[in-house]
């Protein structure tokens, strides 16, 4: 129970110094990224970088990216357990941008600076004008370069649970032609969506093979789905059962 207690208060402590952080580098860096996007990718770089290594000591939380890391434009299909992925995914990839929930626009910080690095902000409820809207402002002309990180389920779900995958992903391979990169993870085991406890261990971010177009090899749209479903589970599973949790059908 001791024990519990000790690692509560260090996971209370990890978060607040994390979100002050996140404060601090947003004063020093809203006026440079004002100016110039790269600045706000920069500072979001270093922010996600921070958590990282802070997690690592404060709280026992080692993490690690594996797979090769796409340096060009493409769409990368991701497992979402936590807050924790999207840091690991920032702090790898060159140029990232996300699919997010229209509401983060308003978050405090966190929102402009999704907004100014070039995320898609998409309204939940609104499923044919959202994925017009969707293909629009990622295939427009006025796009940002660079990895588009989709969340096929479209939300986090936790460790060990099951949400059925969306055909958002789908829709942006057809009218981008982007080759998919799927990726697995097992954060949720360590960081969970909500609370505040985190546990000790290795968290992993793995980038898989890519997903080849249908006249390369890849599978047909009809198809495409349930192939993207069945890697990333699979490999999000023994990610998962690496990590001690005890993955169930």
């Amino acid at each position: 129970m001791m024990a519990y207690a000790w690692r509560w208060l260090r996971s209370l402590f990890f978060s607040v110094q994390m979100y002050f952080i996140m404060f601090v580098l947003g004063l020093c860096y809203t006026p440079l990224a004002v100016l110039n996007r790269e600045y706000a990718l920069h500072g979001t770089r270093i922010y996600c970088r921070w958590v990282r290594w802070t997690a690592s000591w404060m709280i026992g939380l080692k993490s690690e990216v594996r797979g090769h890391v796409p340096t060009e434009e493409v769409i990368i299909a991701a497992k979402h357990q936590s807050f924790f992925d999207i840091i690991l995914l920032i702090s790898a990839l060159p140029r990232p941008r996300f699919i997010m929930k229209a509401e983060l626009r308003f978050a405090p910080i966190l929102g402009w600076f999704a907004m100014r690095i070039g995320c898609v902000p998409v309204k939940r409820g609104q499923r044919v004008v959202a994925m017009k809207k969707m293909v629009l402002d990622v295939a427009g002309a006025t796009a940002t370069p660079g990895q588009l990180v989709v969340y096929p389920q479209g939300t986090r779900v936790a460790a060990g649970a099951y949400l059925p995958y969306k055909p958002g992903v789908s829709v942006l391979r057809g009218h981008t032609g982007r080759t998919v990169v799927p990726a697995a993870t097992n954060v949720g085991v360590f960081w969970p969506r909500r609370g505040i406890y985190r546990k000790p261990g290795l968290a992993v971010m793995e980038f898989m093979e890519p997903i080849p177009a249908p006249e390369n090899g890849g599978p047909s749209k009809a198809a495409f789905l349930e192939y993207l479903e069945g890697r990333v589970e699979a490999k999000s599973g023994r990610l998962m059962e690496e990590a001690g949790f005890m993955v169930t059908d």
